[in-house]
């Protein structure tokens, strides 16, 4: 039994089209370039362990279809990455249980801050979320099937971020600008890295195209694939330049792993 890997969504904090309608340089015509915020999930026989709750979650977990959720893990603690966390209520309800979400220690302190309901009781209105300390390693089983998330800590501006290592075959990173270089040897290997590709120029919170392919060059990874895109790069344009292991993503992309 294998893991699917989805890309809920990978279009960058304001999403394309923006709210306004604006698409900056993407093809409206293009349905690759109508991208939502970042998301993704995990999916095994029995599981559905979601990374990062986008504020589009909802029609994210529709288009694609996902009936249920059973664990969240968080990246960090950014709008963009934690403001659909009210979704997460239908399916507390429907399996009778709060959901265990995994975040580092600033995330958790945010959420617990600014969505305190999700996580204690309030009159009539149960919690929804049991908070966990993110590991490590976390290892879990869906009959013989195990589904091993490593994480690493990553730099996102001023901020830390996490990048999630399935099973030592997927590393998932959407919001970075540094990897320490000790760090690398846990990215090597790799059948698939999805990463944070902003833009084509420098950006001081984000990997642009060019540190896509310096880190590529250094660990790499047998397919990329480019995720937190922002309006500026148009699917079409920035596939035929780049090389035939590297592609963008797109909302719903999904992979073996």
């Amino acid at each position: 039994m294998s893991l699917r890997f989805t890309i809920l969504g990978c279009g960058s904090s304001l999403g394309i089209p923006r709210i306004d309608g604006y698409y900056g340089n993407c093809d409206p015509k293009n349905k690759k370039n109508i991208r939502s915020r970042c998301s993704a999930v995990i999916s095994s026989k029995n599981l559905n362990i979601l990374i990062d709750t986008s504020p589009d979650l909802k029609s994210q977990l529709l288009e694609n279809k996902i009936r249920n959720i059973d664990k969240v893990f968080y990246t960090h603690y950014h709008a963009d990455q934690t403001h659909g966390i009210n979704e997460l209520r239908v399916f507390s309800l429907k399996n009778k249980k709060k959901i265990p979400i995994y975040a580092d220690l600033p995330t958790r302190k945010y959420l617990k801050s600014n969505f305190n309901y999700c996580f204690k009781n309030y009159k009539n209105y149960p919690s929804i979320l049991d908070s966990k300390v993110l590991k490590k390693i976390h290892i879990f089983k869906d009959f013989k099937k195990k589904i091993i998330i490593k994480s690493l800590k990553v730099q996102h501006g001023s901020i830390k971020s996490t990048c999630f290592i399935i099973n030592n075959k997927c590393a998932y990173v959407p919001d970075v600008n540094k990897i320490k270089s000790k760090d690398l040897k846990y990215l090597k290997n790799l059948k698939y890295l999805v990463v944070d590709c902003l833009r084509y120029k420098y950006h001081p919170t984000h990997f642009n195209l060019e540190d896509v392919l310096k880190l590529v060059d250094k660990i790499k990874p047998n397919k990329v694939i480019l995720t937190n895109l922002s309006n500026e790069i148009d699917y079409k344009k920035i596939n035929k330049s780049l090389p035939n292991n590297i592609m963008p993503a797109y909302d719903g992309l999904s992979f073996l792993i």
